[in-house]
């Protein structure tokens, strides 16, 4: 089963793991194995992952590419309206365009962030 981790962390943070998928890319050090897409906020993330684009991604996911149109038909919304969020989805980097359509290529979504009290 493929796990997308959701992420909110820094810059610093981001650039870390990248150095880390660097090194594990050239021998350097062991991969981690992991897919992850990373957010610098809670307010960034909620921009790109709105629940009615968290349906889109559910039912996606785990079904291999689709046209847009029948995405929209799964989710009984307007293709329009549809299409919008699918390319929202699909400038973030949250799923990929295919020859036969749009895929989300996991079969679920996982999110892993803290949230820290105002100081």
């Amino acid at each position: 089963m493929t796990t997308l981790k959701v992420k909110i962390e820094s810059l610093e943070q981001t650039m870390e793991a990248l150095a880390d998928a660097m090194k594990a890319a050239t021998g350097q050090a062991a991969p981690r194995g992991e897919c992850s897409l990373s957010f610098p906020s809670w307010e960034a993330m909620h921009g790109i992952l709105t629940p009615k684009r968290l349906e889109i991604v559910k039912v996606m996911a785990g079904q291999g590419p689709l046209t847009m149109r029948e995405v929209a038909r799964r989710v009984g919304r307007d293709f329009k309206a549809v299409h919008a969020d699918l390319e929202t989805l699909l400038n973030s980097g949250v799923i990929d365009r295919s020859n036969e359509g749009v895929v989300f290529p996991y079969d679920r979504i996982h999110f892993e962030f803290e949230i820290e009290s105002a100081a």
